[in-house]
């Protein structure tokens, strides 16, 4: 074993989910995150902590959290606050994903009868339209999550052309890969493939098709300074919100030593 192996820090997957997040964030000033979304509110935490000697560090709001939440009237404000224009990130996922951008967060089978049935749109429609940088994120990649056509359109990825629209889908980040989405054409993009994972894994496990480069680029690992932020002060922040997962994902770090 290299010198350089010996030093390098393991790294569980979902620390490699999260930093990923926090780079898709980067720019940001303001991200607001669901009271169901552990690990975007950790790539949200790791940016505001990579940029803690910034004159203006990044706001980020999570509904459900008492020291991370600005608002005292949950969904209203915060969609309030979206339409405002003052909202730069947010993050929806669905039950299903398709190809065109599009997500159904109702439930499987044909409304209203629908044989499986999730929690609802909520207001994913309306802040995929003026959220300027949507990140859909589903850890879980197979072909019952990435379907050709969702059963029910929550939130569309694209509109049709005199349709004023602000904001729509930018990327898609699951557990085998990160997509980039290209509004003008609908259509995603392979960007990264996590490590272990191949091609061949990538479209087996996708029910649509995508573009991609012979050769697509590897996700590459948080460095040994994001990973000390990471194991640190955002994961004891997190727990103040989610307290379950900072758990989880402190004994997927202990099992890596």
């Amino acid at each position: 074993m290299t010198a350089a192996a010996m030093t390098t820090p393991r790294v569980a997957p979902r620390e490699r989910l999260i930093a990923t997040i926090a780079r898709l964030l980067d720019g940001c000033r303001h991200v607001a995150v669901g009271a169901s979304s552990p690990m975007p509110a950790a790539g949200a935490m790791l940016l505001r902590a990579m940029r803690a000697d910034d004159d203006a560090p990044m706001r980020i709001s999570i509904l459900g959290s008492v020291a991370h939440n600005f608002f005292t009237n949950g969904g209203v404000e915060l969609f309030d606050c979206a339409a405002q224009g003052r909202i730069d990130a947010f993050f929806l996922g669905g039950g299903q994903i398709d190809g065109a951008g599009n997500i159904n967060l109702v439930g499987a089978g044909g409304y209203p009868d629908s044989r499986v049935r999730w929690p609802g749109s909520f207001g994913s429609a309306f802040l995929a339209y003026v959220v300027p940088r949507i990140i859909l994120f589903r850890e879980e990649h197979s072909r019952r999550v990435f379907v050709d056509k969702v059963d029910f359109i929550s939130a569309p990825g694209t509109s049709p052309p005199g349709v004023f629209r602000t904001g729509g889908p930018q990327a898609l980040l699951t557990g085998l890969a990160q997509f980039a989405f290209d509004r003008a054409a609908g259509r995603f993009r392979l960007v990264s493939i996590h490590p272990g994972h191949t091609l061949a894994d990538i479209r087996d496990a996708t029910g649509f098709t995508f573009d991609h480069d012979a050769m697509p680029a590897v996700t590459p690992d948080p460095d040994a300074h994001t990973l000390g932020l990471l194991r640190g002060c955002v994961l004891d922040e997190l727990a103040e919100t989610y307290p379950e997962f900072a758990r989880g994902l402190r004994a997927e770090i202990d099992a890596l030593s």
